[in-house]
């Protein structure tokens, strides 16, 4: 019986043809040479055959899958694939400088550009230039003595400003300085290091980046020096405490120009002042009584109290009050003269008019014992001349409205516990404020990526180690905040004031004097502690920030590295209004 053999014997048999083995031949069978030629040509060609219909099929799928293979890389960005692929090479000494003098050349463009910039701020305009350009009105009280501004054309930059910017361009400088010289370090150097210690090398040099504001030899000021018994009646109503210390301002300005004694609110119609501000400390610095709380007041007055004439610097609503406020007046047994308006033509306006004090004499000048003019948060008078530093107000002291002497202990002995001397403060309002600024033009509210972007570079200028954190943000926000203020590798920590416990020493003065945990007292706190900084960071929009400034501006602690958080930037994201 013949057994069919399988294809693997099959190809054994091909590969190793035992029954076909050659065989030993002796020396006198040479001569059959010929016939054992035609046999192995036979056994070749049937190797030859069985190699090609066994195998022929593999070389044809191979050669398949390599022909779709290459058209599958083809249809692929290859070049990304090696994109990131590091291409080792020697780097000439001769590569290296071509690179340090391409960067060199580049930063040296951006300086010309700002030395540029900066020339044609300062470059004194012609006449001629100027001569077809009308000049404002006389009556514009917002421009400085001497300085007129024309529609147009830039105004001249300032001392403070062109300091700055010599600065930025002393920073670009060292840039370059560190470029040129990159090419003789070696291959791996960065320009890194010199960077990092640009604000170290002007602390040694002696250039303060973030020096303090120099306070005006020169101030515009009205003495005060009230009548003994000429009273205006302080009536601030709108928003919380910061908005009603700038209406005890403005009315203690006006106390001034009318000869008056200013009457501080009751604590039953407003904030109690005792606990927040040191009512003693204005007097004391004009030398004279030119404020009274309302309880003195009383006893002035022999429990007959009245207002005599009620003006109303806003028109409407009349004196900013309304039938409540009327009421909780009326309730304190003051007896109240009739309500005028100094301009009734205001009714219809939605924004205040600027006015000076030539303005304002006619109309409040009078000769009643008790005057009252209503809520002045909103009153638009000489802003320069009250904004500027120490106040409107001719006094021997740093600024007139200060905190409680007790408040400003606890934030001295609160810095000397957390802070230290260099510290940069952080007024970060959210509570509010998204909608408030996205209906703004520009608006004010700024993501956490954003905000922490722009802190940074402040923080970096000022080189300071720690930034206090005044904020009503929610823990979420700060917690993003604080893992985002990340300088040189290390994090900048974020401080707020803890809560009290019996373990705290640093607010033992004001629990002992039982003002602990009072909103207000605390809100008075945080403004100086901000005011104590080395560099403070406001929120635009914000009185309790213009608040800190005003402060800051008195004390002489306003910094040239001061300004409002992500200033000329817009939110990168705005979320649609309702």
């Amino acid at each position: 019986m013949i057994r069919e053999s399988s294809p693997e014997e099959d190809d054994n048999l091909a590969l190793i043809p035992q029954h076909d083995a050659k065989p030993n031949l002796s020396p006198h069978q040479n001569h059959r040479h010929p016939a054992t030629l035609e046999i192995s040509g036979e056994l070749t060609a049937r190797i030859v055959r069985r190699l090609l219909s066994r195998r022929c099929h593999w070389y044809l799928l191979a050669i398949c899958l390599s022909i779709v293979l290459i058209l599958l890389l083809f249809s692929f960005d290859i070049g990304h694939l090696f994109r990131n692929v590091a291409i080792l090479r020697s780097v000439s000494p001769g590569d290296r400088m071509r690179e340090a003098d391409l960067r060199a050349l580049f930063l040296l463009r951006n300086q010309q550009l700002g030395l540029l910039h900066l020339w044609n701020r300062t470059t004194p305009r012609s006449s001629s230039s100027l001569s077809s350009i009308s000049s404002p009105p006389s009556g514009n009280s917002n421009s400085a003595p001497g300085k007129t501004e024309f529609p147009g054309v830039p105004v001249a930059v300032s001392p403070e400003e062109f300091r700055s910017v010599l600065l930025e361009q002393i920073r670009l400088n060292m840039k370059i300085q560190a470029a040129l010289l990159s090419s003789h370090w070696g291959r791996n150097a960065s320009l890194d290091p010199v960077d990092d210690n640009m604000d170290a090398y002007f602390s040694v040099t002696g250039v303060d980046v973030c020096r303090k504001v120099d306070r005006p030899e020169d101030r515009r000021t009205s003495e005060w020096k009230p009548h003994k018994n000429r009273f205006l009646f302080a009536i601030c109503l709108s928003g919380q405490m910061s908005n009603h210390l700038i209406c005890l301002e403005k009315h203690m300005f006006f106390a001034a120009l009318l000869d008056r004694i200013l009457i501080f609110p009751s604590r039953k119609l407003d904030y109690d002042y005792n606990q927040v501000l040191d009512i003693n400390h204005i007097n004391q610095c004009l030398g004279r009584e030119v404020v009274i709380s309302f309880d003195d007041f009383v006893v002035k007055m022999k429990n007959k109290l009245k207002i005599d004439r009620f003006i109303c610097y806003i028109s409407s609503p009349p004196c900013f009050l309304d039938e409540e406020h009327i009421k909780r007046l009326r309730n304190l047994g003051i007896s109240l003269g009739k309500i005028e308006a100094a301009w009734p033509e205001d009714v219809k306006l939605k924004v205040q008019k600027k006015r000076i004090v030539a303005d304002v004499m006619p109309k409040f000048s009078s000769d009643a014992e008790v005057i009252a003019i209503g809520d002045m948060f909103y009153a638009d008078v000489e802003e320069e001349w009250v904004m500027q530093p120490g106040g409107p107000i001719s006094h021997k002291c740093k600024s007139l409205i200060e905190p409680n002497r007790l408040i400003l202990l606890t934030a001295q002995r609160f810095v000397q516990t957390f802070l230290g001397s260099n510290f940069v403060a952080l007024h970060f309002r959210r509570h509010g404020f998204l909608k408030f600024c996205n209906v703004k033009e520009k608006s004010c509210f700024y993501p956490i990526p954003q905000a922490s972007e722009c802190l940074l570079r402040i923080v970096e200028r000022a080189n300071a180690p720690v930034i206090y954190l005044s904020t009503d943000a929610a823990g979420s926000e700060t917690d993003l905040l604080q893992s985002l203020v990340v300088l040189n590798g290390k994090p900048v920590p974020l401080v707020k004031r803890p809560s009290h416990t019996t373990v705290e020493k640093w607010d033992a003065l004001l629990y002992r004097n039982h003002l602990g945990g009072d909103p207000q007292v605390e809100a008075m706190l945080d403004k100086t502690i901000s005011a104590l900084s080395t560099v403070f960071i406001g929120a635009p929009g914000s009185t309790f920030t213009e608040d800190i400034l005003r402060l800051r501006r008195g004390w002489g602690t306003a910094s040239q590295c001061d300004e409002y958080l992500c200033k000329g930037e817009l939110p990168n994201f705005i979320a649609e209004t309702e």
